[in-house]
């Protein structure tokens, strides 16, 4: 098993930067990479980026990229999501999911079997 918290989000205005954290324990030695995910209020969750946990490769969402930073901390177990730019709709609930098993598609829900209980980011106009 995998615990996943993730910590980090708030009211911020539009424009302003914001870091959320996930912070991973239990068998975290089968971790294979962590994604972040965010769900507008009457939306689909829909992935925003991710990283594998060996060689911190990443991958990001096209309306991320270039705003958002995804890293690792090995040493702490912890994923962090850099965000600056921020939007009114970058506005959502924000996840992180971890994958312990072989991955084919980095972007799909179904790869990750272990979630965070999500933390909200709200960004004003």
């Amino acid at each position: 098993q995998v615990q996943l918290v993730e910590s980090g989000g708030g009211l911020i205005q539009a424009g302003g930067s914001l870091r959320l954290s996930c912070a991973a324990s239990g068998r975290t030695f089968s971790i294979n990479s962590i994604a972040w995910y965010r769900q507008a209020l009457g939306k689909e969750r829909e992935f925003v980026a991710a990283i594998g946990w060996r060689l911190g490769n990443t991958y990001y969402t096209d309306s991320v990229k270039d705003r958002f930073t995804i890293s690792r901390d090995r040493a702490k177990n912890t994923v962090s999501l850099q965000m600056s730019s921020l939007k009114p709709d970058d506005t959502a609930v924000y996840y992180c999911a971890a994958n312990t098993g072989s991955l084919s598609r980095w972007d799909s829900t179904r790869e990750y079997g272990y979630w965070g209980q999500g933390t909200q980011v709200t960004v004003s106009s």
